[in-house]
Parts: structure tokens; sequence; C-alpha cells
């Protein structure tokens, strides 16, 4: 019998910041510029923690009946893999909460228009060919790119243009940051997973390029979010954001760290990953609401 327990698990709390912290961003900005409303942000809120479950059942899902997830696996436990889930029962919910996105994004296009309509779709549409479909992202080395754009720039741009009806080049210099610490998390899951993700021919970017190259990503994607907020400040004239930068000793040990850890240990490496990712967003959001 399939239990709640069961079903948080699947939905894999601890990479649920990056759904959050891009839209919490987002609105701290429209906040900024003196133009805040709830019910946006209750809606963009929804929408993203809505695809990040659903895309990660559709990975437990895909990743299992690729051979991705085996017995061999020393991340955390995949529901289907372990049986806890049957698959076609996974693959019905991941299905089911894509369509509960897809409506709730509605209230998106009829607050702000149209647009937000192509937005919506091609978010979930990524969603699920992340590692399903003909062309899965993950298996092919992409599945940085994807998390870099739609948890960093484009929930964070686009939560800030539901709001606002505008665009800015600072919204940006949010957003990308706030990708890159996302897709720290997932280096760190490609890095933990390199032999098995190897076997079953799923061409990470860790498989295709080395740890090595994973350790420095790690650390250039970390650099690279404090000077995106450096850059929002030197435009803005504000300088509360850069309270973000308290979390430097964190990421920096987070470097040190991935350098000697391996196998399981990796996995609480991903959980800190992870909450960095939720303290430099919640320290970004409020020094940009309170300039």
């Amino acid at each position: 019998m399939i239990t709640v327990t069961d079903w948080i698990a699947a939905a894999r709390p601890k990479t649920l910041p990056a759904a959050v912290a891009p839209v919490i961003v987002g609105a701290a900005e429209a906040t900024r510029q003196g133009q805040f409303d709830w019910w946006p942000v209750f809606i963009c809120l929804s929408f993203s923690l809505l695809v990040q479950i659903a895309t990660n059942m559709a990975n437990d899902y895909f990743d299992h009946i690729r051979g991705a997830d085996t017995i061999d696996r020393i991340g955390p436990e995949r529901l289907v893999a372990s049986g806890r889930i049957p698959p076609l029962v996974m693959r019905r919910m991941a299905i089911a909460l894509f369509l509960l996105a897809f409506l709730i994004g509605l209230s998106m296009v009829a607050y702000r228009g149209s647009e937000m309509m192509v937005v919506g779709i091609a978010a979930i549409v990524f969603g699920y060919s992340y590692t399903g479909g003909p062309y899965p992202l993950a298996y092919h080395g992409l599945g940085d790119i994807f998390v870099i754009m739609f948890f960093g720039l484009v929930a964070t741009i686009g939560t800030f243009y539901v709001i606002t009806g505008q665009l800015s080049f600072a919204v940006l210099l949010l957003g990308l940051p706030l990708g890159l610490l996302a897709n720290n998390i997932l280096v760190v899951n490609n890095y933990r997973d390199k032999e098995t993700d190897e076997t079953a021919g799923k061409r990470t970017l860790v498989v295709r390029l080395g740890r090595r190259f994973a350790r420095q990503q790690y650390g250039w994607q970390l650099a690279l979010a404090y000077l995106c907020v450096s850059a929002y400040v030197g435009i803005n004239r504000s300088f509360w954001p850069l309270t973000t930068l308290v979390t430097i000793p964190v990421g920096a040990q987070l470097i040190v760290e991935l350098r000697s850890l391996e196998g399981a240990a990796l996995n609480e490496h991903l959980a800190k990953s992870a909450r960095l990712l939720l303290m430099f967003s919640a320290l970004l959001a409020l020094g940009v609401a309170i300039s």
C-alpha cells in the first residue's frame, strides 16, 4: 500500500528550494519597484512547485525504466526502483501534477496575457523531457541548461513579469545566480551517480567531462552567482542585496568538501547545497525588497 510518506519522499523535498527561490526573489524585485500582489505570487509559487514535483516523479519513473536507478544506487532511495510505488502509478501521478500545473498556469494567462501560455507550456514540456520523451535532456548532457534556464531565469523573470507586466535587465541578474546555485544541486547529484549513470548511458556533463570538471563547475557557478549580485548592486546603487555575501564561507566550505567526499557522503552535501540556495535566496529577496 502506498503511503503519504511515500509520496512525500517521491516529491524530493530537499530539491524544492529550487522552485521556491526564484519566485520569492522575483516578487521582491517587484516590491522594490512598488508593485506587489499576493495573488500572482501564489499562482507562480504553486505552478513552480508543481512542475518541480512532477519533474521529480517523472525522473523517478524514467530513470527506473531506462536503467539509471538500480540496486547499486548510492543516492536516496527511489520509490519506483525500490518497489514502493508501481511504475505506472508514478507515471500517472507525474502527468496529473503536470496537468494541474497547466490549469493553475491558466490563471497567469488570465492575469497577465497569452504570452504566459507559451512560457508555462514550455516549462511543462521541458520538465517532462528532462528524463522522458524521445530525447531526454539529462541523458544528453543538457540537464544543466534546463535547470539554469527554468529554475533560474524563466521562473524569476516570469514571476516579476506576471506581477508587473514588465521586463528588466536587473531581474535577469537576480535570476541567473539562482539558476546557477540550483544547478549546483544537480552537479552534486550527477557527481555522486557518475558510475551508475555511465552504465545506463546517461551522458551527464560529469560522465562526459569527469569529476574534476564537475568540481570546477561547482566553484565557478558559485563565484558567478555572487558576481551577478554585485553587478545588480552596481546598477541599482543599493547595497542591501550584498547581505548574500555572508554565505560565502558556507559556499567555500562546500567547494572544499566536494574534493574529498564520495559515495553516500555526497547525499548530505547535496542537502547542504540546497540549504545554501535557500539561505542565499532568502537574503537576496530581503535585501532587494528593502532597497
